[in-house]
């Protein structure tokens, strides 16, 4: 078609738009006026009355590409789900290793093709399980690792080489890869054939989930040596998932929760590439986490745009030319924060919605919330329903018989271009202001997820947004009448037996040597911490040790607060 005779049609369509709002829109508003004066997302793009070919750009199909081409708009790979469904990764985490354990061998029995891992406050933040600091909470929020004898408890009988492992944590992110690793050589296991993530996102930590021990610089760097120790080692691990759903969860916009997540991103690639390693010999194994909200066209024109978005930013900033290196890969969890106790079965019904647009928006991975996690961490119960609707979307409602299903709706891919624009506005605007550690240290990020977690307060409160069970819809009388998981308390006693024995049998000598070389590595910043800490969980070194140990060198970090 010629361009004279595209704009012709485009002017014929634009007039029957506004003959239709003259006539019958007119006409019928007159009679029944609308709901609101406005409308807009869940994040806060205005919208039509509808959308037309009118609102699509004219080079739709070079944004769009073919599944599995750049810019992978429309999925990472050609067949997508044709040929392999995401993997169903419900998380877990409580007490013991061995508690945890026996729950994924539940949730493997039941279907689950991938394990992800819920750490305690303790593990999370590096005190040992018998540290002052550590009281009434080992394993009370999530599995207590000390020691590699906690992970081999944690992984016992399950395959390595087979299974895709998971583990949630951040500031304390390469003493637990350390382990898994250890545990891996140990078992024989070849670690080009590990496959998993460990999340390791520790910007995102001091942007919203504010969970981090040491000054930002030295956190950057513990990243950056994870992705090169596996660029080099672990040639199928994911030494990262940057990671959106925690600056979501912290209240901020769809929109912040992938802007902010880019520009983590680009500063842990300049990081990794500081060390000479060239870009493509890492960025095929980066990985990302994203939250599925509720406003769910939105959402999976959120995910879409987040991957044009990457493939552009490996390619055009950093010179990418391996394809593998754009291809933008993410796990997915829905939405805890959106969770209520009131009448909590009904959030059945929410997290199917909400997983529903991650696969529709094309998720490697997904992590279905339990019915009754606004209460505790999920009974078994929740967990098999949980994991069910991700079986149920997977195997009945043929939502994966086609890649891309939306793809061309004009409504989805408007969207989809506003939230590409609008995200590189935000990066270029971090870029101009002196980039994300500057303006983290300033309060930026963190005053912008502020503004709008408040704005979302206030529209629960005035019922602008309406939340049922919550502010409309309410049952006054309602008993909460349900099973919560128990939280066992012997085993922080078990775990703390567990630990003081390892002490007693471990060669103390070579660990405090080990942790002298440590120190002496850390004061390098060409040197990477991953071998050397390998060897000290090897030798029995405790998460509580090597914290405290470098500790002493880097300081710790404290947040300005933003008011």
């Amino acid at each position: 078609m010629s361009t004279s005779s595209a704009t012709a049609d485009r002017q014929a369509l634009l007039e029957e738009i506004q003959s239709w709002e003259d006539h019958e829109v007119a006409a019928f508003l007159a009679r029944q006026k609308e709901k609101k004066a406005t409308f807009h997302t869940f994040g806060g793009l205005p919208l039509k009355r509808t959308y037309t070919a009118a609102d699509l750009r004219p080079d739709l199909q070079d944004a769009l590409g073919l599944p599995g081409r750049y810019p992978f708009t429309r999925g990472p790979y050609p067949t997508m789900y044709r040929s392999r469904n995401w993997t169903m990764r419900q998380i877990a985490g409580f007490g013991t290793g061995e508690d945890t354990n026996q729950r994924f061998k539940y949730l493997i029995a039941q279907g689950q093709t991938g394990l992800s891992t819920d750490f305690d406050m303790p593990t999370l933040m590096g005190y040992d399980s018998d540290h002052p600091m550590s009281e009434g909470e080992v394993g009370r929020e999530g599995v207590a690792i000390d020691t590699m004898a906690d992970m081999e408890a944690l992984l016992a009988d399950i395959d390595l080489e087979k299974i895709s492992v998971s583990l949630t944590i951040n500031p304390t992110a390469w003493i637990l890869l350390a382990m898994y690793i250890a545990l891996a050589r140990k078992r024989g296991c070849d670690l080009n054939k590990l496959s998993g993530t460990v999340q390791a996102d520790i910007l995102k930590e001091y942007m919203a989930q504010k969970e981090f021990i040491f000054p930002i610089a030295p956190s950057v760097r513990l990243v950056r040596d994870c992705i090169t120790y596996c660029a080099t080692h672990m040639k199928r691990y994911n030494p990262i998932n940057v990671s959106g759903y925690h600056i979501s969860e912290a209240g901020s916009s769809p929109l912040h929760e992938v802007a902010f997540t880019m520009c983590n991103l680009i500063t842990y690639v300049e990081e990794v590439r500081k060390t000479g390693m060239d870009v493509d010999a890492f960025a095929p194994r980066l990985a990302f986490f994203f939250v599925a909200q509720a406003d769910l066209f939105e959402e999976v024109a959120k995910f879409r745009a987040a991957r044009r978005v990457y493939a552009r930013i490996m390619r055009e900033r950093f010179g990418a030319r391996n394809p593998e290196s754009m291809r933008l890969r993410f796990h997915c969890q829905t939405a805890a924060a959106t969770l209520t106790k009131p009448q909590h079965k009904i959030n059945i019904v929410r997290t199917a919605l909400q997983a529903l647009s991650a696969v529709l928006g094309g998720a490697q991975s997904l992590h279905t919330n339990g019915m009754d996690e606004a209460f505790s961490i999920p009974t078994e119960e929740a967990m098999k329903i949980a994991l069910r609707t991700q079986q149920i979307l997977a195997e009945e409602a043929h939502v994966t018989e086609v890649v891309d299903p939306l793809g061309g709706s004009f409504y989805v891919e408007h969207l989809t271009d506003e939230y590409e624009r609008r995200i590189f506005e935000i990066i270029d605007e971090v870029d101009r202001l002196g980039g994300t550690v500057k303006l983290i240290e300033e309060g930026w990020f963190q005053r912008h997820i502020a503004d709008f977690a408040y704005e979302q307060a206030l529209n629960k409160q005035s019922g602008d947004k309406p939340v049922i069970g919550v502010n409309c819809y309410r049952e006054p009388d309602e008993v909460f009448d349900l099973h919560t998981h128990p939280y066992d308390p012997s085993s922080a006693q078990r775990q703390i037996d567990r630990l003081q024995r390892v002490r007693r049998e471990r060669d103390e000598a070579h660990v405090q040597a080990l942790l002298d070389r440590l120190v002496e590595q850390a004061q390098d910043e060409s040197q990477n911490l991953m071998p050397v800490t390998i060897e000290l969980v090897e030798a029995g070194a405790s998460m509580g040790d090597i914290v405290e140990r470098l500790k002493v060198v880097w300081g710790t970090y404290r947040e300005v607060p933003v008011f």
